[in-house]
């Protein structure tokens, strides 16, 4: 189980946010590893009607902001977006590189030789600590990855992991075969060397390691541990929500009602359509698959929150590590494409209904307002309340939050 818990600053880091900073508390940042393809999704383009021409796989639908479409799969979420912003020009220098670009969309910088830099999800826990008592800042569901860690910020704001939606944080629990006083006994032998050895060093990491494992434990009990009982839920939202992605989606909702601050829900674990959004080759004919659950998901999140009166304190990103070109492989699939892709930002306070940025006639360049992945980021903290120009301190080193990223402006007010 994972902890809970570059370049050199620019100019940005002097800069003082322009406008008041956003209201959301929360945060549920939707994962679509492998790359997204955007024209095949929130950016259509003239549909190819054979695969030797560049252009997009899927018809296009009409949408609840005048005059934009999405891709036909995208149905139940189309008609929501007017709660959502289309950030259509997002685009980094990542080239054909899952790893990198995953690290660049996580912690908002290329990768440095001198310093680790936290993802997005450590710095929100960093900045705003858990919203209730007893549960963690920042949860993952999905496989542990250090793109999502915490960097110089140290294990107390990194992460719990979660591969499934029922069973909650199983490495935390007792095994059947070790009684209680047992692990009483172990407990207390634990701390008797724990204790010794703080009293002749004075390491940090092992500290800090101490102190996140004992906060684990604290969190096997019945208050946390019911929050993944689904079957509190009716049966007719659990069915809303649909698939493997819908139920974490699902368990995102609870898991920010009992205070959890920032939620990664990781899309497609188990390779549903074969290749997951990594769509070379034969990828491309069950894309559909993954979009279809997508938009169950999205849907049954956006109006579930809305009904609790949660959407406006609770940010929904969808995020992915590049787009995909408008032309097809040999095999019929898509290769990575970093110049051009879509994310979507819903909820939070944001004033929502906008698309912002445009790429060209096929989704290959952005040709006006483009938005670096720093900027998304500011964006996203900027909305949580964050100042986006602060610095963080590796040791005695500041660091900017963001890689001088500036929030988009028009979205707060």
């Amino acid at each position: 189980m994972g902890s809970w818990l570059a370049t050199a600053p620019s100019i940005a880091a002097e800069k003082k946010p322009e406008k008041p900073l956003g209201k959301a508390e929360n945060c549920i940042f939707l994962w679509l590893g492998g790359g997204a393809c955007h024209i095949d999704t929130f950016d259509p383009k003239r549909k190819s009607t054979d695969r030797k021409i560049a252009g997009s796989y899927y018809d296009p639908i009409p949408t609840a902001i005048a005059g934009e479409q999405v891709c036909e799969h995208l149905q139940r979420t189309a008609p929501l977006l007017d709660r959502a912003v289309l950030v259509r020009s997002l685009n980094h220098d990542v080239i054909d590189e899952h790893a990198a670009a995953t690290n660049r969309l996580h912690t908002g910088r290329p990768t440095s030789g001198t310093i680790v830099y936290p993802s997005i999800g450590s710095a929100v826990a960093f900045e705003k600590g858990a919203a209730g008592d007893g549960v963690p800042a920042y949860v993952v569901m999905g496989y542990p990855n250090v793109t999502r860690g915490p960097g110089f910020l140290g294990a107390r704001y990194s992460y719990m992991y979660l591969t499934d939606t029922t069973s909650g944080p199983t490495g935390l629990k007792r095994p059947d075969d070790i009684s209680v006083s047992r692990q009483s006994r172990r407990d207390e032998l634990l701390a008797r060397l724990r204790e010794g050895y703080a009293e002749r060093t004075a390491d940090r990491a092992v500290k800090a390691y101490t102190e996140i494992s004992e906060q684990a434990f604290r969190l096997t009990g019945p208050r946390f541990m019911s929050v993944f009982d689904l079957d509190r839920e009716p049966a007719s939202l659990r069915e809303s929500y649909g698939t493997e992605f819908g139920q974490r989606c699902l368990l995102s909702r609870r898991l920010i009602e009992r205070g959890v601050r920032f939620i990664e829900v990781a899309s497609n674990l188990n390779f549903v359509n074969g290749t997951g959004w990594d769509t070379h080759n034969a990828g491309q004919l069950n894309q559909h698959v993954l979009i279809d659950e997508l938009d169950q998901a999205l849907s049954t999140l956006i109006t579930d929150l809305e009904e609790k009166k949660l959407l406006d304190k609770t940010l929904i990103v969808v995020a992915t590590e590049f787009g995909r070109p408008p032309e097809f492989d040999g095999g019929g699939g898509r290769g990575h494409h970093a110049k051009a892709f879509s994310g979507v930002l819903a909820g939070g306070g944001l004033r929502g209904g906008r698309v912002v940025g445009v790429t060209d006639e096929v989704g290959r360049e952005v040709v006006e307002r483009p938005v670096s992945i720093p900027d998304f980021h500011a964006t996203i903290y900027a909305a949580l309340g964050i100042d986006p120009h602060k610095e963080l301190y590796a040791g005695e080193r500041p660091v900017p939050i963001t890689d001088g990223g500036n929030a988009i402006a028009e979205l707060f007010g």
